[in-house]
């Protein structure tokens, strides 16, 4: 019995909580929704005002010393000390010392020779004397002039085919040669400095064995440096020489003057660009420094540049018309990595200064911050 009046009270509680609840869906349902508030976004707008835009390019790349020798040696010998030591950052004078090696075996070889030279000489002045009085004197002067310390000196011309003959016959003539040829390759033990500079590689020490066609170096002139650059193709027909270009460090700190020393005159095939060399001079620059370089391209009439992510990919910008954002069409002219030069905007537009996440033609903006769109350098 008390088990029935439970289960009767439970299912009068249930009844007249369903009750209760659906009462309270009904009430919500009439509810009017919240009204969500219209945003309107501040954007930043610049008016346009067509101008003459200089096109610069920038390139980059690293110095290399316009005069450079890789020293390598054409003989064989001990590499003997001098007055300077062979390290890296050793600096020479023009005509100085750079390499000295031991020849004092080939040496006497170059002596035997030039005597030998001159005891067949002075072995047919007694014929010379007879048979050719009228050239016996030139020869007799080239004798005494002659000195086994110094360099060869030149033959007496031979003025008569009888005299050619004689001296011919003698051996004269190819003993002469040979000798030079000895002595040409004596002066190949000693490696002089082709101009002042710097030696920036040493492969060898003093004492080390050297032999033939070794690399023992190289040595640079620090004075002028060279930077290859590689430019778009579309300029190639733009770019001249002794044009002025601006060399910039890589933390931006230093700025440096160059000039267009060379274009090259083909175009690589793979990547489509013109190689250009550009001179710089200045103390602080040092081999395969890194720099940028800006160089003057063109001249764009009619122009505006802006930011490059205002620039849509259906080649179109937005533009603010009446409080709501609109896209007009644009013809970019030059792209650089930050920037792009457009034409065909006309003059007055109001245009976006700086991206607005989301935004979309028809959106309502609030114009703020407008200037005037002129010609900044583009780089």
């Amino acid at each position: 019995m008390l088990r029935k009046i439970i289960l009767s009270v439970l299912g009068v509680a249930l009844i007249i909580g369903a009750f209760i609840f659906a009462n309270y869906l009904i009430d919500n349902k009439h509810k009017p929704k919240p009204v969500i508030p219209k945003v309107v976004k501040t954007v930043l707008v610049d008016t346009v005002k067509n101008t003459t835009i200089p096109i610069m390019i920038s390139a980059n790349g690293n110095l290399t010393a316009m005069q450079r020798v890789e020293l390598y040696s054409e003989v064989q010998g001990i590499f003997k000390i001098g007055s300077k030591l062979f390290k890296p950052g050793e600096k020479f004078s023009k005509g100085e010392t750079l390499i000295r090696l031991d020849a004092s075996e080939y040496y006497a070889s170059v002596q035997s020779a030039k005597s030998e030279l001159y005891n067949s000489i002075a072995a047919i002045m007694p014929d010379l004397r007879l048979d050719f009085p009228d050239v016996f004197q030139k020869w007799q002067t080239y004798l005494n002039g002659f000195d086994l310390n110094k360099s060869t000196p030149k033959l007496p011309e031979i003025s008569g085919e009888k005299e050619n003959y004689f001296i011919t016959g003698r051996g004269i003539v190819s003993a002469f040669y040979n000798v030079k040829n000895l002595e040409q390759r004596l002066t190949k033990y000693r490696i002089l400095a082709p101009f002042s500079g710097i030696l920036t590689e040493a492969l060898v020490t003093e004492g080390t064995f050297v032999r033939s066609g070794q690399k023992l170096g190289e040595f640079i002139n620090p004075s002028v440096y060279e930077m290859e650059v590689a430019i778009s193709k579309s300029f190639a027909d733009i770019l001249k020489e002794g044009e002025s270009v601006t060399l910039t460090s890589l933390d931006k700190t230093k700025t440096y003057e160059g000039k267009v020393s060379r274009v090259n005159g083909s175009i690589d095939a793979t990547t489509q660009t013109i190689t250009v060399y550009i001179e710089v001079k200045h103390s602080d620059l040092k081999e395969g420094m890194y720099l940028e370089a800006n160089l003057n391209a063109e001249k764009v009439e009619d122009a505006i540049e802006i930011d490059r992510n205002l620039l849509l990919e259906s080649q179109e910008i937005y533009v603010v018309k009446d409080s709501l954002l609109d896209v007009i069409a644009v013809k970019p002219a030059h792209f650089s990595n930050t920037s792009v030069v457009l034409k065909e905007v006309p003059n007055g537009t109001i245009i976006l200064r700086k991206p607005v996440p989301g935004a979309y033609a028809g959106m309502h903006v609030r114009a703020e911050g407008e200037t005037t769109k002129s010609s900044d350098s583009i780089q």
